[in-house]
């Protein structure tokens, strides 16, 4: 096994588990800036991300920070929504065009690294001038998250965590910021399973390479689940953030 994916596997873990953010955020385009075809990075770290996150679930629940309710919600639109992309992608083929999923990859990230730098006071502020009007058709509304974010993840690996947890905020702005992260992370494991099933079936799955990531990863994000709330997370997610926007506009040029 590589070290160095074994590495990367314990940085994202203590970020998954911290914050509900960084799995497909920074795996999908480490691999691909390392070499790895974008197909079998999005598919390697969707199965990745399925195994590592049902361990981060179990972590969450064992505090009590996992809004069950609001984590089926989201999956009862994400997961349908999944496998639809994923019959999309057999019949157009666009899974196989690298320049297409590394556009993709770049604008997932941009728009993950906007939703961090965005910070959970920006969107608490606004979902409260709205919380009236959103409160009848909340149900309805994460539902319909649920399916943008079963699109974006099953295409590029990379949204169910910052777009999850802000789209969390915004339609329950009373959960606290560890139940979020254990929400985020609750409703990944669904969707992320379903979509890497699917990749796996396309063929765009590197078992070996999963595993080595997993082998840091596991201790990683149940470590950070026990240290979500007890860091200044506002550091992390802004350098977060950055990262991901200079990886982004990386694999931006390189497409070209």
């Amino acid at each position: 096994m590589e070290p160095v994916f074994i590495a990367l596997g314990l940085v994202v873990g203590l970020l998954v588990g911290m914050t509900g953010v960084g799995a497909g955020s920074l795996v999908t385009p480490a691999l691909v800036l390392s070499g790895v075809s974008p197909a079998i990075a999005i598919g390697t770290d969707l199965a990745y991300a399925a195994v590592s996150k049902t361990a981060g679930t179990l972590a969450h629940r064992s505090q009590r920070s996992v809004d069950l309710r609001a984590a089926g919600l989201l999956a009862l639109g994400s997961v349908p929504a999944a496998a639809l992309a994923l019959v999309g992608l057999a019949l157009t083929g666009l899974h196989a065009r690298s320049t297409v999923i590394t556009l993709a990859l770049a604008f997932a990230l941009m728009l993950t690294a906007l939703a961090l730098l965005a910070g959970r006071t920006r969107v608490l502020a606004l979902a409260g001038r709205y919380e009236a009007s959103i409160a009848p058709r909340r149900d309805r509304l994460t539902v319909a998250a649920g399916a943008a974010l079963g699109i974006l993840v099953t295409v590029s690996s990379i949204g169910a965590g910052a777009l999850g947890a802000v789209m969390l905020v915004a339609l329950y702005p009373r959960l606290s910021a560890v139940r979020v992260a254990g929400t985020d992370i609750a409703h990944a494991v669904p969707l992320t399973l379903v979509a890497s099933i699917g990749h796996f079936w396309l063929g765009h799955v590197d078992l070996w390479l999963a595993a080595t990531l997993l082998v840091g990863s596991i201790p990683g994000i149940v470590a950070g689940s026990l240290l979500a709330g007890r860091l200044p997370e506002a550091v992390v997610r802004r350098t977060l953030a950055f990262v991901l926007l200079y990886a982004g506009t990386r694999l931006a040029f390189a497409s070209f």
